[in-house]
C-alpha cells in the first residue's frame, strides 16, 4: 500500500518521543520490491558521529552490491535523501535518530528521539519497525507527581525525557503570630486549603492523562499527602496508579527519574509474567489462545488477536509474499508464491507478523525472559475468540 499524500514527508525539529511515532500508519505501507530504506542511529555522544559514518558507508557498499537496475538506481537516489538528515548535529537532548525514506515515493520520515537504538539500515519492502517496537515497549510514557502538604510538581516522562507539566502551592502558613486569628479558624481555612490543593492536583493529573494518554503515575514524596491525593482521585485515575514511594521533597529530577524507572520496569515485569499466566492456563484449559508463526498470523489476518506476546530477541526466518502477504517460516523462499504467483522475499516472521498486529489493531507486548513462550517459537497470542 503507498503512503498516503499526508504522510509522505515528516522532519522532526525537535525531539519526537517513541509514543508519538504513528506505528499504525507506518505498518500499512509495504511495496512489491525493496525501495524502503530504514536507518537507526545512536547520536547520543560526540563518538557517534564518526561511527556512524563508517557503518552507513558499510552496509551502503553491501546493499549495493546486491542490487542491480532500477533498485540500485533507487537506493542511491534513497540514500541521497537520506544523507542530510544522517550527518545533522543533534538537537539538546537527542539520543538516537530515525530514518524511513524512499527515493521512488518520495517517502521521507527522520525522528529525533530521547533514547539511544541500536545501529541499523535495512532495505525492505516496508519500513523495518521492529527496533522501534521494542523501544516504544520499553520507554511508555508515564508521569511522576512530588508532593507534600505544601507544594507539588507534576513531572512527564517520555522517551526517558522529564518534562515538568505543572506546579502548586499552598500559601497558608503553617502556624500563625500570637494575637492573630483564632486556631479553630486556622485550621479550618487550612483544611479548605488542603483540599483545594488536592482539587487542583486531580485537574492537572487529568489535564496530562488526556493530553499525553500516560501509561501510569507514580505518586512520591514524604508523609501523607499522598494518600488523600489517592483517596481523591476518580477510579479511573486510581487504577493507573503504578506505585506509592516516600522519598524527600527535595529530590532531584535524575533521582526522580531512576525512582519512577524502577518502578515502572516492576509493573512491566508483573504484567509480562501475568501474560505469561494467562498464556499458560489458555493452552491448558483450550481457551482461546494461538502460538507458533502460522497460527498467530491466521488469528491475525482474522483480527482475533487481543494480545500479541513476542519474546524480546526472537527472529524467525522465512520468506513472505508481496502481494497476497502469505508467509512462510523456516523454509526456502521460492521464486514466486505458489497461491497467487506473486514476487516473494526472504524476512524475519517476527516483524511481519508485528506490522500485521498493528494493522488489526491488536495489543503488542514484549516478554524479556520465558522459557515457556521461547518453547513455543517465541510468539504467542491471547485471542478474543
Amino acid at each position: 500500500m503507498k503512503p498516503a499524500d499526508d504522510l509522505l514527508h515528516f522532519i522532526g525539529e525537535g525531539l519526537t518521543p517513541v509514543s508519538e511515532i504513528d506505528v499504525r500508519a507506518l505498518s500499512e505501507i509495504y511495496e512489491e520490491s525493496d525501495i524502503y530504506l530504514s536507518i537507526y542511529l545512536p547520536t547520543a555522544s560526540r563518538d557517534d558521529q564518526a561511527m556512524n559514518d563508517t557503518y552507513i558507508a558499510g552496509r551502503s557498499r553491501a546493499v549495493t552490491k546486491a542490487l542491480d537496475g532500477e533498485l540500485l538506481q533507487d537506493f542511491e537516489r534513497t540514500m541521497e535523501m537520506a544523507q542530510e538528515y544522517i550527518s545533522h548535529a543533534p538537537v539538546n537532548g537527542e539520543r538516537g535518530r530515525i530514518i524511513f525514506a524512499s527515493g521512488s515515493m518520495d517517502f521521507l520520515h527522520v525522528y529525533r528521539i530521547g533514547v539511544v537504538p541500536e545501529r541499523a539500515l535495512v532495505l525492505d519492502t516496508s519500513p523495518f519497525l521492529l527496533p522501534l517496537a521494542r523501544m516504544r515497549d520499553d520507554y511508555e510514557d508515564y508521569a511522576i507527581l512530588l508532593m507534600d502538604s505544601r507544594e507539588a510538581k507534576l513531572y512527564s516522562v517520555r522517551s526517558n525525557v522529564v518534562k515538568v507539566e505543572g506546579s502548586d502551592s499552598i500559601d497558608l502558613m503553617n502556624r500563625h503570630k500570637k494575637g492573630g486569628m483564632s486556631q479553630m479558624r486556622f485550621n479550618r481555612l487550612r483544611r479548605g486549603a488542603i483540599s483545594a490543593f488536592i482539587s487542583d492536583l486531580v485537574e492537572d493529573i487529568e489535564a496530562i492523562q488526556a493530553n499525553i494518554e500516560i501509561r501510569g503515575l507514580v505518586l512520591a514524596g514524604p508523609g501523607e499527602a499522598k494518600k488523600q491525593l489517592l483517596e481523591a482521585l476518580p477510579l479511573d485515575l486510581q487504577n493507573i496508579i503504578l506505585g506509592v514511594v516516600d522519598i524527600s521533597i527535595d529530590t532531584t529530577v535524575g533521582e526522580l527519574l531512576e525512582v519512577g524507572e524502577k518502578i515502572t520496569l516492576e509493573n512491566e515485569r508483573a504484567e509480562e509474567r501475568n501474560n505469561m499466566e494467562t498464556l499458560r492456563t489458555s493452552i491448558m484449559r483450550s481457551y482461546p489462545a494461538a502460538y507458533g508463526a502460522q497460527q498467530v498470523r491466521d488469528a491475525l489476518n482474522e483480527a482475533r488477536v487481543n494480545v500479541l506476546l513476542i519474546l524480546r530477541n526472537a527472529s524467525i526466518p522465512g520468506w513472505i509474499c508481496e502481494r497476497c502477504q502469505n508467509i512462510r517460516e523456516r523454509a526456502a523462499r521460492p521464486e514466486k508464491c505458489p497461491y497467487c504467483g506473486g514476487p516473494t522475499s526472504t524476512v524475519d516472521i517476527v516483524e511481519e507478523l508485528y506490522e500485521l498486529a498493528q494493522r488489526t489493531g491488536a495489543e503488542v507486548e514484549f516478554v524479556t525472559d520465558s522459557e515457556f513462550l521461547d518453547s513455543l517459537g517465541g510468539i504467542a497470542a491471547l485471542l478474543r475468540y
